[in-house]
């Protein structure tokens, strides 16, 4: 995709899926107030890093988020109008300046510069008008995003929107078609916007990248068979190519086997604020399940002198070695995992499941590219090497009052080598965060 993408293309592209004629049931709208619905979601996360390495501090917070999210229906006719609306507030109930700095509160920079207590509550609102015309829908405003390219942050305290304009289609049973363009995040841990940016990329004082824009289309048409196709360019910067394959073959009525593929191409384009990019990064996967067991095994690859970068505090790293620590995503890096989950259905424990894994990498960092845009990478390791162990264990309760509340507990020991630790001073830590859940349907 050259520079040339632009937002109006997208428009043109998606609009042309769109039917002549209307459907015999199109102007049979579910109404703007008798479509709606209105829900909450309450999460409390407790989040505590043990840092190991000498001289950094440990990181202990812990806050209570509610979001309620309003959506409209849609008016009667041709063309609907719809209305979505969201709130969201975040209370500090634990954390101190002395270990402040988890990424759940919001951060508070001293006058001395030092990092001090989070404030005791942060908030914000939002909203998005939305148009349905046949089975294509129109969003501006306050978004909350999904897809390989640009995804939300949403495994903190509170989820991460984005400001723009958003495109769908599914005409065709099976196929999504999207595509859009934000110049705006507002970050699970604030309360306002900022420009959109990069999570390992350092711009240079006063530039900035005006907006990020993608098309895409996702795939789930065929039994078995899942997989997807995007483009992005976030201007001046890079654009971003991705395409997954995911196929499950049943074996019987117990055991299936399942392969998949994730591959990022990225690279740099227009006034290329963040220097040469040139990076291929991709994963593969192959997962026996057997009853209420499973056992995956996963290897991925960093091809490229930058690191695998993404939208900043986001969750678009669609990787299988993306864990809860480290991505494994430095210039250069190899890595592998291999995980163990179970169901505690088959021991008659409905709601009750675990995950267990193992992740390695290493990477050649004398490669890596020495340039003020990703000095973070600046190191002298040819072999650094680190190691993450993870713990999940997850109950949804299953009935009574606190039906579909969850619980979540995590725990991750991660390691690095000499060569690693010159590129992350809190490489040796040991981090459990505690997650509860409770979504409520109003209407």
């Amino acid at each position: 995709m050259s520079s040339a993408f632009r937002f109006t293309p997208l428009f043109v592209a998606l609009a042309a899926t769109m039917p002549v004629a209307a459907h015999a049931d199109e102007a049979k709208a579910d109404g703007f107030i008798e479509g709606a619905t209105l829900n909450l979601h309450f999460r409390n996360a407790y989040f505590n890093r043990n840092n190991l390495n000498p001289g950094v501090r440990d990181l202990r917070e812990w806050g209570q988020g509610a979001v309620a999210r309003f959506e409209s229906g849609y008016t009667p006719g041709v063309v609907g109008f719809g209305l979505d609306a969201h709130g969201i507030l975040g209370l500090k109930l634990d954390g101190g300046g002395g270990h402040a700095g988890t990424s759940i509160l919001p951060e508070h920079i001293k006058d001395n510069g030092e990092l001090g207590a989070a404030p005791h509550t942060f908030s914000t609102a939002g909203a998005a008008v939305k148009f349905k015309a046949f089975d294509t829908e129109l969003k501006a405003g306050d978004l909350f995003l999904t897809n390989p390219v640009i995804a939300g942050g949403e495994t903190r305290m509170l989820p991460q929107t984005f400001r723009g304009v958003s495109l769908t289609n599914t005409s065709i049973d099976g196929l999504l078609l999207e595509g859009g363009q934000v110049s705006f995040t507002k970050p699970y841990n604030q309360s306002g916007h900022r420009r959109i940016d990069t999570y390992y990329g350092q711009l240079a004082d006063g530039t900035k990248s005006d907006h990020l824009s993608w098309a895409g289309l996702s795939w789930s048409g065929t039994e078995n068979i899942t997989t997807n196709l995007y483009a992005a360019e976030l201007k001046d910067i890079w654009n971003q190519y991705y395409f997954d394959f995911d196929y499950t073959y049943v074996v019987n009525d117990l055991v299936s086997l399942n392969p998949g593929l994730h591959f990022y191409h990225t690279q740099d384009t227009g006034q290329a604020l963040l220097g040469t990019i040139d990076n291929n990064t991709y994963s593969l996967h192959f997962t026996v399940n057997a009853g209420y067991h499973s056992i995956t095994a996963a290897y991925q690859r960093v091809n490229g002198n930058t690191p695998f970068d993404y939208i900043n505090l986001g969750d678009s790293v669609y990787l299988d070695n993306s864990r809860m620590y480290s991505d494994f995503n430095a210039p250069n890096e190899r890595s592998w995992k291999l995980q163990y989950d179970y169901d505690f259905t088959g021991v008659g424990i409905p709601g009750l499941s675990t995950s267990v894994s193992y992740s390695r990498g290493e990477a050649d960092l004398t490669k890596a590219a020495q340039s003020d845009y990703y000095g973070y990478y600046n190191a002298d390791g040819k072999n650094a090497m680190h190691w993450e162990r993870d713990l999940d264990i997850k109950y949804v309760f299953q009935e009574g009052n606190l039906k579909d509340l969850s619980v979540l507990l995590r725990y991750a020991s991660h390691r690095g080598s000499q060569g690693y630790a010159d590129i992350d001073d809190n490489s040796d830590n040991d981090e459990v965060r505690v997650i509860v859940d409770y979504p409520l349907n109003i209407f």
